[in-house]
């Protein structure tokens, strides 16, 4: 890693090339040696394989700084190529066209707006329908007490309707009986008259 940061420009992407390949023998080594460890007798395994894995962190440790040190690199000659086009380039005077882009802005600030009155409006009618429901709140609560009072009031009458519904029992079976000894009578009149 020593030899990538003071290589020169033209050489960095060899060294670089150089420095990757070795760290992909490495892996295919550490692949090679983990086999091997796993071979080792019960009670050196554990400490193969505890080399083994900090062998492989060391090997990540060292693919993750050379990716940092190639982002950096790209970083450094992106930002001087900026640099030669920004000195490279000629400066002019400005065109007849210096309008300023206030069109955008505007359209911006309107639409803004028009956000703000849409959400004020939003809340607006937010507390209309809370009070609408605050509203039937009390209209249900004093519904909710006047049927109490009449569920009460049907508490004393409703043994007067009990007494009704059985006197109505009774004279179902009083016309029942009725109506079977009248269709009996005309039966036998029938019969005792042809």
């Amino acid at each position: 890693m020593g030899r990538l940061e003071t290589s020169d420009k033209e050489s960095v992407h060899l060294v670089e090339n150089e420095i990757q390949a070795r760290i992909d023998n490495i892996f295919s080594n550490l692949e090679r040696l983990e086999i091997l460890s796993s071979k080792e007798p019960p009670n050196k395994r554990q400490n193969a394989k505890l080399r083994v894995d900090q062998l492989k962190y060391d090997v990540q440790h060292l693919q993750s700084a050379l990716r940092n040190f190639q982002h950096r690199r790209y970083q450094r000659e992106q930002q001087e190529r900026q640099r030669e086009e920004l000195l490279a380039r000629t400066f002019t005077t400005n065109d007849s066209d210096t309008t300023i882009p206030i069109d955008e802005t505007l359209q911006f600030n309107e639409s803004l707006q028009n956000a703000h009155r849409g959400m004020d409006e939003l809340i607006g009618s937010g507390t209309n329908i809370l009070q609408g429901l605050r509203d039937q709140r009390v209209t249900l609560k004093g519904t909710h007490k006047k049927i109490l009072d009449v569920a009460n009031m049907l508490g004393l009458s409703n043994t007067v309707m009990r007494l009704i519904e059985k006197r109505a029992f009774q004279d179902k079976f009083l016309m029942l009986g009725g109506m079977a000894v009248t269709c009996v009578i005309m039966f036998l009149v029938v019969q005792y008259l042809t």
